[in-house]
């Protein structure tokens, strides 16, 4: 990872959880797993994104490796990229355990990773582009057009704020309570992080983000708890 000019915006620096500690990586990933379904997850992303065993796939975000250690089995080649080099050896590690050669481990982030590969099929973003502020969400994904086949696929993941919500402090106040009860009390403080300092924004901004980067959305979901899904393809 090559170092960035002293005006970009630093997206190594942590809030909240330090991903440098392997401890810490362990417990988000056991925490991840009491309300997520890895397998069944990725299955749906790579049904739709329309990926097979020929696919490149860029995995922007891979973390633990929720989507990148499922997709290796299914597809031709996964670039897991993550800002934190320890949730990569993580990765890397259950990757050998589990005889996965097809994973491209590479240290970087949104605005740091620079895709030296053939050009990607379909990029997978899952609850990363929170963390980077409006300005820097639009510089990431037209970073993102530069590294797909024309044609290529985007599915973003992530919480985004609906503009219709007319009680929206009650709704965050029981989002945040939610976690505690499907996960953990640790992962609620999370959630209230997340939107106290992190940067999710609203729906409109985010598409008008989208298509201003040159994707046009296919499907726009925005379900229970702010989470919105974005199949999008460049144009």
């Amino acid at each position: 990872m090559k170092p960035a000019p002293k005006w970009q915006y630093d997206e190594r620096k942590p809030c909240g959880v330090d991903f440098t500690d392997i401890e810490e990586v362990v417990a988000y990933d056991t925490m991840h797993q009491k309300f997520r379904d890895y397998a069944r997850s990725s299955e749906e992303i790579m049904r739709r994104l329309g990926l097979g065993s020929g696919s490149i796939v860029i995995d922007i975000g891979s973390g633990t490796g929720a989507f990148a250690l499922h997709a290796a089995k299914k597809c031709r080649t996964i670039y897991a990229v993550d800002i934190s080099a320890t949730m990569l050896e993580y990765c890397r590690q259950n990757a050998e355990r589990q005889g996965l050669s097809n994973i491209v481990f590479c240290h970087g982030g949104l605005l740091t990773y620079e895709h030296v590969g053939e050009l990607a099929d379909a990029i997978v973003c899952v609850a990363v582009l929170h963390h980077l502020p409006d300005l820097w969400k639009q510089v990431a994904l037209k970073r993102f057009l530069t590294m797909l086949k024309p044609g290529g696929r985007l599915l973003l993941f992530d919480i985004v704020f609906p503009s219709w919500e007319e009680n929206s402090g009650a709704k965050i106040e029981y989002w945040i309570q939610a976690f505690g009860v499907m996960a953990t009390a640790r992962m609620a403080q999370e959630a209230l992080t997340h939107v106290r300092d992190e940067f999710s924004t609203y729906d409109w901004i985010m598409e008008g983000i989208i298509r201003r980067s040159g994707f046009r959305i296919d499907a726009a979901e925005y379900g229970d708890g702010f989470q919105t899904t974005y199949v999008c393809t460049r144009e």
